[in-house]
């Protein structure tokens, strides 16, 4: 049962929610102009950013340009990148990367020189990485020292944002549970930053930790934020395949080293779907492995790295090495069992290029948002560059906000905003479960009209079912994934053509007319005061990408 508020009042600034690369820059920007309140759910270290393996891209090196990366990047995105976002990632990188250095962040060398890797779409070698396969482990701690440093950045772990609080049309704070004690709060502030991340969980396969269940997307949309690009989910094509675990993450990096997919007859096959081979966009490469699987009756291919040396790759990737090995896997000496999973989401909250959302007072940065810079597909190692170059660039703006208004607003007590007291739901982890299922099986790596009409038809039912507030995370985590998994069919029942990441068996053309359209999702007469209705209806609005400039159209309601 939950408790309202009973400790002291907890006075701050601003708001991060999230503890990710993308937080962790934007609060340590955001502490040279206020204090800063972090809130993590669960332990401060499970995040999207930590489990990175393969590295960062950025054109550092004397071999590559930032013209390069940029291109390679817009042509990994089919046509749907937001090219002066996609610019500002390429541009700004290469400083964020040395200031990140300069905080102590240690990435691999050969001699005195850094040791950079190609992958999959990348027409140079620009990839960064830190003890082999912990990029991200290493980028986290090297931002956790240094935020530690700054005496205004205070962090609450095991917190649970519940929801944004609106007023007068402004988003001035939070309701956070205290995952422990049960207490809910009403935590205000100049400007909330969002960093949550993804939603992988939604999906029965994923490379995602378990709270990546797309917090931050779902209580932006029901405070009133416009959501963009929902259908485009991006499937690794290589995580670990076995009955009796969960599926693992074996790095694009491996592919870059010489990594040769194999099907289950032991036959090569990436030539025959692209002439890049193994190093095809990884949109293609999860769908000729899901095309082997199908025509052999498979639920794997193998990965085989056995040709480039024992030594080598335990050398290169000591902590994939590992982790085989405890699955009693032995890479050095037999292949890998593999098949796609969830991996990344390119859409999330709208954000013009300096991380604003639609709301005022909201910012967002990292996989939560919606920047632009993924279009279709999101570029190999993109992701942890975008934490920190939009970290920073969402702290700036918030700071600009604050500056605009006159501090934390006076918010209606915790009874009024959740409008009655949060109840238990009945067994979270068996909806959790039938949501994640119906994901992986009608709205993932081939997607149909039929398939897509039934789920959402399906996730309607069970929206109505979470319509009051809970009071546990699980049941709030629930009712978040059903929430984004309905945004995610809504767009991609809408987009009939196939690009990128979003695949219609029965829309196989990528450039039929409107292809360079950009789903937008909002809730229907979203209320500026309290908390919004989970059971507002969707409206369903498209944006055009015409050389740049951005054309809204409107579109017809879910």
């Amino acid at each position: 049962m939950s408790s309202r508020s009973s400790s002291p009042k907890i006075e701050t600034d601003f708001l991060v929610v999230g503890s990710g690369v993308a937080g962790l820059r934007a609060a340590i920007e955001l502490s040279r102009a206020g204090r800063v309140l972090m809130l993590t759910k669960g332990h401060p270290l499970e995040s999207n950013s930590m489990y990175a393996q393969g590295g960062v891209a950025v054109a550092l090196s004397e071999e590559d340009d930032v013209g390069s990366h940029l291109a390679d990047t817009l042509k990994a995105g089919h046509g749907l990148c937001r090219r002066e976002a996609v610019r500002v990632l390429v541009e700004e990188g290469p400083d964020r990367i040395q200031e990140l250095i300069a905080w102590g962040a240690k990435f691999d060398k050969i001699g005195k020189r850094f040791a950079y890797t190609r992958e999959a779409a990348h027409s140079r070698s620009r990839i960064l990485r830190a003890r082999g396969d912990a990029t991200g482990n290493e980028m986290v701690r090297a931002l956790m020292t240094y935020a530690a440093r700054q005496r205004r950045i205070q962090r609450l772990d095991r917190r649970f944002t519940v929801d944004l609080v609106v007023v007068d049309g402004r988003c001035c704070g939070a309701i956070v549970l205290n995952e422990i004690s049960g207490e809910r709060t009403v935590l205000p502030a100049s400007a909330v930053v969002l960093s949550t991340g993804g939603a992988g969980q939604v999906y029965a396969r994923t490379t995602n930790p378990g709270n990546a269940t797309g917090d931050g997307m779902a209580m932006a949309l029901r405070a009133g934020a416009l959501l963009m690009d929902m259908e485009f989910v991006q499937f690794h094509p290589t995580s670990l395949y076995l009955p009796s675990s969960p599926p693992f993450l074996l790095s694009e990096a491996i592919r870059g080293e010489g990594g040769q997919l194999r099907n289950i007859k032991g036959e090569l096959f990436m030539q025959r779907y692209h002439p890049d081979g193994a190093l095809a966009p990884r949109d293609v490469v999860s769908r000729a492995i899901w095309s082997e699987m199908a025509a052999t009756r498979a639920r794997h291919v193998y990965l085989d790295v056995t040709h480039l040396g024992a030594a080598f790759v335990k050398r290169r990737f000591p902590t994939i090495y590992a982790t085989c090995l405890r699955y009693d896997i032995d890479m050095t000496e037999e292949w890998i069992p593999v098949s796609p999973s969830a991996h990344y989401m390119m859409g999330g909250v709208w954000t013009d290029v300096h991380g604003a959302t639609t709301l005022p007072g909201l910012f967002a940065a990292g996989e939560v948002a919606c920047s632009g810079v993924h279009g279709a597909n999101r570029l190999a190692s993109n992701s942890l560059l975008e934490g920190l170059v939009f970290g920073m660039r969402a702290a700036q703006s918030a700071v600009t906000h604050a500056g605009q208004v006159s501090g934390p607003a006076s918010l209606p007590p915790l009874e009024e905003l959740e409008r009655g007291r949060p109840t238990d739901f009945d067994d979270p982890e068996k909806l959790r479960s039938s949501l994640r299922r119906l994901m992986w099986g009608k709205i993932g790596l081939v997607r149909s009209g039929d398939s897509l009409i039934s789920a959402s038809a399906q996730l309607v039912r069970w929206m109505r079912l979470l319509t009051k507030p809970f009071s546990s995370r699980a049941a709030l985590e629930v009712k978040n994934m059903v929430q984004v998994a309905r945004c995610i069919a809504d767009a991609a029942l809408w987009r009939e053509n196939s690009v990128g990441a979003h695949y219609r068996s029965d829309f196989p053309e990528a450039n039929r007319p409107g292809w360079r359209q950009h789903s937008q999702l909002v809730l229907a007469q979203a209320r500026v005061s309290g908390m919004p209705s989970s059971e507002q209806d969707l409206v369903l609005a498209t944006q055009e990408t015409v050389r740049g400039k951005a054309v809204k159209k409107k579109a017809g309601r879910s």
